[in-house]
Formats: structure tokens, C-alpha cells, sequence
């Protein structure tokens, strides 16, 4: 997510404490996902919908609050 940004994702993260946990969380959520479905973590299918479903909604809030920065950003 946000590739060939990360300078502006760094800065992102340094300036608001919300972005970097939720950028941090969906990090880790994508390993869980990535693990599980290669089979390094053991997970039953409802767990793995539900670890899904997460890392979704934390992209979705990721996304705005990064539209949200460069909307800010611009005016």
C-alpha cells in the first residue's frame, strides 16, 4: 500500500500518531494473511475471513486518512 511514497508515509507517520498505529497494524495483519494462507500460520477459515475483513477496514481508514492529508495538504 501507498507504494513509492514512503517518504511521504514516513512523514505521514511522524505527524499523526493515528496513521502510523493503524499503518503499523495493517502491516502486520497483511504478514498474519500472507502466513496463513501459505500455511506457516494455522488458522480456521473463519478466522482468516475475519483477519481479512480487518486488514480491509484498516486500508479503507488508511486510504482516507491519507486522502484526507493530501486534500489538507493542497488548500
Amino acid at each position: 500500500m501507498f507504494e513509492g511514497q514512503q517518504k511521504e508515509v514516513d512523514a505521514l507517520m511522524s505527524a499523526d500518531t493515528e496513521f502510523r498505529s493503524l499503518y503499523l497494524r495493517h502491516r502486520e495483519l497483511k504478514k498474519q494473511v500472507l502466513d496463513a494462507e501459505l500455511g506457516v500460520l494455522p488458522l480456521d477459515d473463519l478466522s482468516l475471513v475475519k483477519l481479512k475483513k480487518e486488514k480491509l477496514w484498516a486500508k479503507d481508514k488508511l486510504t482516507a486518512m491519507w486522502e484526507r492529508h493530501h486534500s489538507d495538504a493542497h488548500h
